[in-house]
């Protein structure tokens, strides 16, 4: 069964906004079913109902389940412990909780001189990066962080790339998505924080982290995911595979996390330059169309989209300055205005 596909100039690549429904894949013989939550076309309601089961079985395979469950009895109890003075924000380092037993360091930064409720972004970096390297212009990440500080936005910052487990019966993944979650409830604490603005966006390893924080936090009402739109069976040869946790594959593909966010905004980046072994576009464009299916259903087709722009593994950054601009309806507002 095929949709209608529609093709359109946006941010300086080419944005697929495609409705396909592919044949899911069974495993045949001994070996386990995968995929047995594969989304598939149905009504606006039963959509909704299939978010709410999916959620409800990733949150015990990823052991954040008692964390979600106690969320709001975690103080967050921060502490400053350095503030410097940049063009129109303050780019301050914060120690917070991020479990009842464990602190994480974040990096924010608050616009000078606010007088309104500001959109705030989640900013992610990949592998081998650190909370730091998503504000330095020259690195693959464009300074997007500093970019949108510098329009007014509130950014914070988290380190996301640990390869060991911090607590005893917790899982990687989770860890990393609970500090991401704790970062949301720090900027909600914020007063110049509109909460019905925030966003998360990244690169690779923090474009897949993107996906999970959209995804399992209805709070961000947008998401920008680059570098990392593609399906399991790629990230099983040559990549990190830490993207990868018992029950996982039983349940979903990568299409099917990302259908978690509909029908908020989605924008995916994949480079036209990215090898064959990485994150081509030809394998991010089929799996939009799967996640497609979900926003159609919702009548939300315009909201989910993938840039397909002219370079490789990097950020984009016309394309997400567009994007959280047009999604978040930014305003610049400072005193003296």
């Amino acid at each position: 069964m095929v949709g209608s596909g529609v093709w359109r100039l946006w941010g300086g690549g080419a944005v697929i906004c495609g409705l396909l429904l592919i044949a899911g894949r069974l495993t045949a013989g001994d070996e386990p079913v995968l995929r047995n939550m594969k989304y598939t076309s149905r009504t606006s309601a039963d959509a909704a109902a299939w978010q709410q089961d999916l959620r409800a079985k990733l949150w015990p395979l990823l052991k954040l389940d008692d964390l979600v469950a106690g969320r709001a009895s975690i103080a967050l109890n921060p502490a400053l412990i350095s503030s410097e003075t940049k063009d129109g924000y303050q780019l301050q380092e914060v120690e917070i909780n991020s479990t009842p037993a464990r602190r994480i360091k974040v990096l924010v930064a608050r616009p000078v001189g606010a007088v309104s409720s500001r959109p705030a972004v989640v900013c992610l970096h990949g592998h081998s990066g650190n909370r730091r390297i998503v504000y330095e212009a020259n690195s693959l990440y464009r300074g997007f962080a500093t970019a949108l500080a510098e329009r007014g936005y509130v950014t914070i910052a988290a380190d996301v790339g640990q390869h060991k487990i911090y607590e005893a019966e917790r899982t990687l993944m989770g860890e990393r998505l609970w500090d991401l979650m704790r970062c949301v409830d720090y900027l909600e604490s914020l007063p110049e924080v509109d909460k019905s603005r925030i966003g998360c966006g990244g690169l690779s390893l923090g474009g897949e982290m993107a996906m999970w924080l959209g995804a399992m936090d209805m709070r961000i009402a947008a998401t920008l995911s680059s570098g990392f739109l593609t399906r399991m069976d790629q990230m099983e040869r040559n990549h990190c595979m830490c993207w990868k946790f018992d029950g996982l594959r039983e349940l979903v593909d990568f299409a099917d996390i990302y259908s978690l966010t509909a029908p908020r905004a989605l924008l995916c980046q994949n480079g036209l330059q990215e090898p064959p072994s990485q994150f081509p576009v030809s394998l991010a464009a089929d799996a939009l169309r799967e996640i497609g299916l979900i926003y159609a259903d919702y009548g939300q087709s315009q909201n989910a989209t993938l840039q397909a722009h002219l370079e490789g593994h990097i950020i984009n950054l016309p394309g997400l300055l567009s994007f959280f601009d047009e999604t978040m309806r930014h305003v610049e507002q400072t005193v003296g205005e």
